[in-house]
């Protein structure tokens, strides 16, 4: 799928402004950024949830026509979990899964599939008296039940414990491998960095960066550390190794890169020492997804 120049006001007010990416076919697409972003509305303007808005938005080979429904045909191709809504409290999860499956060609079972994300299929209990988690578990049995060819998942391990969070990691991972498109939101690195084969970075519903996890974070390893907010980092930089780098990732937090080496280690635990940082501060490594995303975030005006 792709999405170019979108935009999506409320009132005068733009939530998603001329947003552009691409959802590789067969991958998982990881949506993130802080707090008001334009995720959720994002998600909703390609699932059909939200109109008026202007742009391209192309699903499954075919451009989305904002004044008109998808076509059935079309629907039936896309599952989505909303972060909000989406379910019927008085209905029991094995039920309402197994009437979704039944308005699809080749679904998953579903009593296989509820207990693939933790879910005894067997509870007779209504969705309204399950626990936020449980019912985060059902949203994602209704949006995959139909085996659809592209999903979208919005914010899918909120509020789930680690037991639920690694089932749902395992059932993305074969759905994917099954040649399911993925696209999700999340404000979780550890669930990017463990699923996402592609990023894309929004802040105030601009894109800021998109690509392949490994493109965002870089091979090379590097070194990060704590010290005061725009700490004159000349000493530092003179004590280092030649080609060794330093930039302030974000406030009180450095990172240097083209050394990792003893001598550049060392001047750091120096430097760091010298301005009263805890050597716990010192990291060495590849750069995480979560410094990536907010030094591009921090950037913003």
């Amino acid at each position: 799928m792709s999405v170019s120049d979108l935009v999506v006001r409320f009132g005068s007010r733009p939530a998603v402004a001329r947003l552009t990416f691409d959802a590789p076919h067969g991958q998982v697409t990881a949506i993130v950024g802080p707090n008001g972003a334009g995720k959720s509305t994002t998600v909703a303007a390609c699932v059909g949830l939200v109109s008026g808005w202007t742009g391209r938005i192309a699903l499954l080979g075919s451009s989305r026509d904002p004044s008109r429904p998808a076509p059935a045909a079309e629907r039936a191709r896309v599952g989505v979990m909303l972060q909000d809504g989406g379910l019927y409290p008085s209905a029991r999860p094995r039920e309402l899964v197994a009437y979704v499956a039944s308005l699809h060609r080749d679904p998953l079972d579903p009593a296989a599939l509820l207990d693939e994300l933790g879910l005894d299929p067997s509870t007779r209990t209504p969705i309204r008296r399950l626990s936020g988690g449980e019912q985060q578990r059902v949203k994602c049995a209704l949006a995959l039940v139909g085996q659809p060819e592209l999903a979208f998942l919005d914010e899918p391990t909120a509020g789930l414990d680690t037991e639920g969070r690694h089932a749902f990691h395992d059932l993305v991972r074969r759905l994917r491998d099954d040649g399911t498109s993925i696209v999700l939101t999340t404000h979780l690195m550890d669930d990017v960095e463990r699923l996402a084969d592609h990023v894309v970075v929004i802040a105030k519903g601009r894109g800021l960066r998109s690509g392949a996890l490994d493109d965002l974070v870089g091979g090379e390893d590097c070194i990060s550390f704590s010290g005061p907010l725009d700490a004159d980092l000349a000493p530092l930089r003179a004590a280092l190794p030649a080609g060794c780098e330093i930039v302030e990732s974000r406030p009180g937090r450095y990172r240097a890169t083209g050394a990792s080496d003893p001598l550049a280690l060392s001047a750091i635990a120096s430097w760091t020492a010298q301005h009263g940082a805890r050597s716990s501060s010192i990291s060495v490594g590849r750069e995480s997804l979560e410094d990536v995303v907010l030094d591009l975030v921090g950037r913003q005006p």
